[in-house]
Order: structure tokens, then sequence, then C-alpha cells
């Protein structure tokens, strides 16, 4: 991460102002639950908070970049306000998931790990979503929805806003 200039808006620099305030002596145990406060509050983890975090903390920058691409869970880039999961594992293949992943593409108009340029959907595959029964299986958010099929797809997205 270069540490050249940094841009951070006031909406940010407030947002961080709150978390960090709440931590009045911030230790290498705080990075995690810091870096988690960052993504709910901004829907992802956007490199001037993460660089004006370092600066702050004293926590260097190369080490809040390398937690924050280490785990999945966080995001560098803007995440969709739904994030679409669809299962690539045994089951869901030789049931047509291969099917369903290139209705969702075509239906999103994006890969996997893309998001929407609207940010209502992020498009991700998982090795395997746990429910073989329901194949091919898709998880919106929390949902699931199974033995899919191109138009139940499309109709199970125009559900969410």
């Amino acid at each position: 991460m270069n540490e050249g200039t940094i841009h951070l808006d006031t909406a940010n620099s407030d947002c961080l102002d709150r978390i960090l305030a709440r931590r009045p002596q911030i230790t290498a145990g705080d990075l995690i639950p810091i870096l988690q406060e960052i993504q709910a509050a901004c829907g992802y983890l956007p490199r001037p908070v993460l660089l004006q975090m370092s600066r702050r903390t004293g926590i260097a920058a190369s080490r809040i970049y390398g937690v924050a691409t280490f785990y999945e869970q966080f995001h560098l880039e803007p995440h969709g306000r739904h994030t679409v999961r669809c299962c690539r594992g045994t089951a869901c293949h030789v049931k047509g998931g291969p099917n369903v992943r290139k209705t969702l593409q075509r239906v999103l108009g994006i890969e996997p790990g893309q998001t929407t340029p609207d940010l209502r959907f992020t498009f991700e595959t998982v090795a395997c979503l746990g429910t073989c029964f329901l194949a091919p299986v898709m998880m919106i958010d929390h949902d699931y929805y199974g033995h899919l099929n191109a138009p139940k797809v499309k109709n199970i997205l125009e559900r969410y806003p």
C-alpha cells in the first residue's frame, strides 16, 4: 500500500473517529474487530480509511492490508447490497450447476467475484454450500434456493431490491 496522499472524506473520517474512540488503547488484537466495524459502516474497506487508520493507530499499513486480504470476510472494493453465492460442488455440478452459474452471469451481467455497477449484487462461487439435497443451489444473503433452473434464477433475483 503506497502511503502517498490520502483523501479521506468527512463521512469516512467521522466514522473512523467513532470506531477508534471506543478503544482508548489499541492493540494488535483489536485489528480484526476494527476492520469489521469499518466494513460494517462503509460496506467495504476503503484504502484511504485503512491508511488513516494506520497513521492513527501505529499499526503498519502492510499489516492492516495483509489481514484485510487474508480473510475472505473483508472486501477492498465496494460490495453489493446482496451477495449471491453459487455452489460449484459435485452434486450441484452433476445436477446443472454450470447452467445456473451461466444464467447468473448473464442476468447479472458480471463474472464471479464482481459487483454489479448499481451495487445491488455481488456474485461469488463457493466450493460447497452444504445443501446437496437441494442441488443445484444458490444462496442470496442468508436465504437458500434449490432445485434451480434458468427461469427460477431470474425470478428469484427479481425479488431483491
